[in-house]
C-alpha cells in the first residue's frame, strides 16, 4: 500500500490509540463511581440508571454513522482508499454502539412499560438505523476489494445518515405520540444526575475514538498485507500502481 492511498485521518488514528486509551482508562472508573452515587429514581428505581449507558451509547452511534458518511463523501471526492477504510471502520464501531442501545433499551422498557419492546417510532427508527448499517457492513464483507464496491458503499453510507436526524427528532416529528421519553432538555436532569450523565457521554465518545483508532490501525495493517501479497503474486501489476479493479 502506497502512502498516496492513505488518508490523513489514518495517520492521526495511529497517534491517537495510546492517548485515547489512557483517557478512557481514567474516565471509566470516574464514570462508574458517579453512576454508583447518583440518586435512585423514586418511581423507576435503580433500573433508571441505564440512562447513563443507553443515551451516551446512542450519541456514540450517531457519531460513528456521521463519520461513515463523511469518510464516504471524502472517498468519492478524493478517491483515496484511506477514506474508504475510515468509513468502514467508523461503521463497525457505530454498529457496536447501536447494538448496545438496542440491548439496554428493552431492559429499561421492561421495568417501566411492562414489556420488552414496542413498535414505537423512536424504537423502530433505532432498529432501522442498526439494520441499515449492519447491511452496509455485510455488503462490504461479501464484495470487499473493488472500487465499485467502495463507491456504492460510500453512497449507501451517506444516504443512511438521513435516518440519524429522523431518529433524534422522532418524537417531535410524531407530534409527541410516543411512549419513549422525549429528548433531554436544558435543566431536565435532576440534582446529582448531570455529572454521571455528561461524564458518561464523554466516556462513550472516548471509547468510540479509541475503538475507531484501533480498528483503523488494523485496517491499515490489513491493506499493507494485502498489497504485499499482491506484489509477491504479480510484481509487475504492483509496480504499475496496485489500484483496485
Amino acid at each position: 500500500m502506497s502512502e498516496a492511498g492513505r488518508a490523513p485521518v489514518e495517520r492521526l488514528a495511529a497517534r491517537a490509540v495510546r492517548p485515547t486509551g489512557v483517557l478512557l482508562a481514567l474516565a471509566v472508573p470516574l464514570w462508574l463511581a458517579l453512576v454508583a452515587y447518583a440518586p435512585v429514581d423514586a418511581v423507576q428505581g435503580i433500573v433508571q440508571k441505564i440512562l447513563y449507558v443507553h443515551v451516551p451509547c446512542a450519541f456514540a452511534a450517531y457519531l460513528g454513522f456521521a463519520c461513515t458518511a463523511v469518510g464516504g463523501a471524502l472517498y468519492l471526492w478524493r478517491r483515496v482508499e484511506g477514506w474508504d477504510r475510515f468509513a468502514a471502520s467508523a461503521a463497525e464501531v457505530g454498529v457496536l454502539f447501536c447494538a448496545l442501545v438496542i440491548a439496554t433499551g428493552p431492559i429499561w422498557a421492561r421495568a417501566t412499560w411492562g414489556r420488552w419492546w414496542s413498535w414505537d417510532v423512536r424504537l423502530t427508527l433505532t432498529l432501522l438505523l442498526f439494520l441499515v448499517y449492519l447491511s452496509y457492513l455485510l455488503l462490504r464483507s461479501f464484495t470487499e476489494g473493488s472500487e465499485r464496491t467502495a463507491r456504492f458503499a460510500a453512497v449507501y453510507g451517506i444516504a443512511g445518515l438521513a435516518i440519524v436526524p429522523l431518529n433524534y427528532f422522532a418524537i417531535d416529528l410524531a407530534g409527541g405520540r410516543s411512549i419513549h421519553p422525549e429528548n433531554l432538555q436544558r435543566g431536565s436532569l435532576g440534582a446529582g444526575m448531570r455529572a454521571p450523565f455528561w461524564v458518561g457521554v464523554l466516556t462513550a465518545l472516548l471509547a468510540f475514538a479509541h475503538l475507531l483508532a484501533r480498528r483503523l490501525e488494523l485496517a491499515v495493517l490489513a491493506a499493507r498485507e494485502a498489497a504485499r501479497e499482491a506484489s509477491e503474486a504479480d510484481p509487475h501489476a504492483a509496480r504499475a500502481g496496485g489500484s483496485r479493479p
